[in-house]
């Protein structure tokens, strides 16, 4: 069963295409990385996918809830840790996670028990009462992942989640997803600029110029190329 499926998206600004005509999908349990340089729609379509904006035109399921008709039901089955921080600085590590779980209408006492949960999972068990001002950048990434999977959703977007972390901080973040993976069964899109983070994905999507110009296991990727690694077969086909 797909998790997420995008049917013929289409998405302009003004005389500017951002996405013409996108077909894509995440299938329950996968982990699909969405590669594309910068200016390739990435952005456009994590706004569409989280109800920020509306297509032009196409369709966008979330495990058969359609985006447009079902935007409620579709949502309450995503978590997102987006590009920019969307935490309080001045609150609890508990505290930003107690306001996400309200918005999702969960009791305290389900809130409690996720909350312990979700922070052990990622690493930060005995952080809770910490201010979030004053953890690391990569230990602030952890708890929007922890909020993220709070409300036990299928489906993790993680828009380019890991810009501004140093390489150590990208890599325990990707191993933390695909164990949250193993672990609850989300599918995840992870969409980035990086080709290094694209090699542990189940399947590589390619965006270019608005446009899905290659979707396949990473391995199909390099034999399509030539390439011996996925960041020379990314840069041939986006040249």
């Amino acid at each position: 069963m797909w998790a997420l499926q995008v049917e013929s998206v289409s998405k302009s600004y003004g005389d500017k295409t951002a996405l013409d005509g996108v077909s894509l999908g995440v299938r329950e349990g996968e982990f699909v990385a969405l590669l594309g340089p910068n200016g390739a729609g990435k952005s456009t379509l994590m706004q569409l996918l989280t109800g920020l904006f509306v297509a032009d035109a196409g369709s966008i399921q979330v495990l058969g809830a359609d985006m447009r008709q079902q935007a409620p039901q579709a949502l309450a089955q995503i978590g997102v840790v987006f590009q920019q921080t969307a935490l309080d600085l001045d609150l609890s590590v508990a505290a930003n996670l107690a306001f996400h779980g309200r918005l999702h209408g969960m009791s305290s006492a389900e809130l409690r028990e996720r909350t312990q949960v979700c922070l052990t999972a990622v690493g930060l068990a005995d952080q809770g009462e910490a201010v979030v001002r004053s953890l690391s950048g990569g230990n602030r990434r952890k708890v929007e992942l922890a909020r993220a999977v709070l409300h036990q959703p299928q489906l993790v977007l993680m828009d380019e989640a890991t810009v501004g972390l140093d390489i150590a901080s990208r890599q325990q973040l990707m191993q933390l997803v695909l164990q949250l993976r193993a672990d609850m069964g989300v599918s995840t899109l992870w969409t980035t600029h990086l080709s290094e983070e694209a090699r542990w994905a189940d399947r590589i999507i390619v965006l270019h110029r608005g446009r899905v110009i290659f979707d396949g296991a990473p391995d199909a990727l390099l034999q399509q190329t030539a390439e011996p690694d996925v960041e020379a077969a990314f840069l041939r086909l986006t040249a």
